[in-house]
Parts: C-alpha cells; structure tokens; sequence
C-alpha cells in the first residue's frame, strides 16, 4: 500500500505540472509515513503551541501521518538567486501554484483511501497561518521529519536527501501501514562541521544566525513580497492576526543558492 499511495502521489504531480493553467514545473516527490502516535509528534504542543493540533484531534483513530515533499527545479531556483528582498515573479507564482496543487493533491489522496475502506483527513489549520504568533497549527515540517524525510537546518526548514528547495504536504489516515523512523543522520552542513552557514549570508532580512531565527524579521521580508505580489492572490486561509497582505508572502532565498537546495544525500 504504501508504494501505491508513492507511485498515486508522483503520478499526480506529474499530471498536474501539464494542465495548461500551470506555469510551474516540479520534480519527484519524496513521500513518507510517520506514526501519528510517535513521541515527536505528540509533543508537538510543546514545540510548537499548545494551539498546534496533533493527528488524533483531526481523525479519530489516526495512524498515520502520509507526508510529502515536492522539489521545485534548479531552473526556478536560479531565477530566485539574486541578492536582495524581493523574490523573483516565477517564485511567487509557483509557491501559488504549488499550495494550490497540494489542496488538490490532499482532495484526491482523501477520496482514494476512503473507497479502498480506509478514513483521512487533513486540518483547516494546514492552509492557515497565525499572522499574531507567526505559527502555523499544523507544521508540514515537523510532520515530515517524524515521518523520516529528512532533518531541520540551521535555515530553520527541514533538508531532504533531495535538498530542502520545495514544499511539504501531509494527509491523516487510519491506514494500517509501518511507519517510517525519523532520520538520525544530520543534514545540515553547518550543524554538521560548523562549514557552511550560507542561508546566514543569503538572509536578506537578518533572521538567521547561529544564533538562532527571528521570526518577525522574517515575515517583514515575506510582507514585502505580498504587497509587490497581489495578481497571483494568496494561497492561505483567512488566518488570524492582522495584516494580510491578500498576495503572495514569499522569499525562498534561504532555499536557493545554497548548498542543500538541491544536494543529494545517502541514507
């Protein structure tokens, strides 16, 4: 079963990139299946905010947590590589397009599992972002690591043996599968050996340091991009908080340029 749901969920994002409404093109989807019982994720309220909602609160019965990471192309990632605050317009749209196909994606891996007997859900919460806190209730990432796709950098994203320049989706289900481990090797080159620290200098807006990430100067650089890119709308829920911007909150420079956008790693 879980080679289905792989093969359903790469099928699907290969499909989708050939509608002709869709300008952004992705690569192979890295997908993996966390226990929605597992330490990590249900200490998640601690982590994160005891608002953050765990599996068993959005299915009765939760098993599994399916996640999902969809690489972008090093050929958007290269029209995002200038210095500067303002994301490139081919990103902008992409990140649209890509939440979009994600809510499709979810739609579809839903209804699939429900006709083969099984139950799944995925929360509001995972398309909503508290604009007061600067927290999602539902962390893709977070998900996404217990469910073994890879390990946080020092970027403050997580890094995938495919690199970390992409997206991540997740769908809850009582599906009757083994879970996958969380990684223990270290992706990060800078948590690593302490040589890299290239998202530091890429950072336009001072939130990453070794010293740790400031969300606030982060989401100010996101706030710019959204005032510049309103014709592509936004992708995101009314969420709470004041100041949507109603486009595009972007930047992705720490996510290209860098070593582990695209880098391949060994299991």
């Amino acid at each position: 079963m879980k080679e289905t749901i792989k093969r359903m969920i790469g099928d699907f994002v290969q499909n989708y990139e050939k509608r002709p409404d869709v300008t952004a093109r992705w690569g192979a989807p890295l997908i993996g299946f966390a226990d929605a019982n597992h330490p990590d994720i249900l200490n998640l309220k601690n982590i994160i905010a005891p608002t953050h909602k765990l599996p068993s609160e959005i299915l009765q019965g939760a098993k599994i947590v399916i996640a999902y990471f969809v690489p972008f192309t090093k050929e958007l990632a290269f029209t995002n590589r200038h210095d500067g605050e303002i994301a490139s317009p081919e990103w902008a749209l992409a990140y649209e397009e890509t939440n979009a196909m994600f809510r499709d994606l979810n739609e579809y891996l839903i209804g699939d599992l429900k006709d083969k007997g099984y139950d799944a859900s995925i929360t509001p919460e995972a398309y909503t972002f508290d604009r007061d806190k600067l927290i999602s209730n539902w962390s893709q990432r977070h998900f996404a690591r217990a469910a073994g796709l890879g390990t946080f950098g020092i970027n403050n994203l997580l890094i995938t043996k495919k690199g970390c320049c992409g997206r991540y989706g997740t769908v809850v289900t009582n599906l009757d599968v083994e879970p996958d481990a969380p990684v223990e090797a270290e992706y990060c080159i800078y948590k690593k050996n302490g040589r890299c620290g290239a998202c530091f200098i890429r950072c336009p807006s001072g939130a990453l340091t070794p010293q740790g990430y400031d969300r606030k100067k982060c989401y100010d650089v996101l706030r710019k991009n959204g005032e510049r890119y309103t014709e592509y709308g936004s992708s995101y829920d009314a969420t709470e908080g004041e100041g949507d911007t109603g486009g595009s909150e972007v930047c992705g420079k720490c996510v290209t340029n860098v070593p582990c956008a695209f880098i391949q790693y060994l299991k």
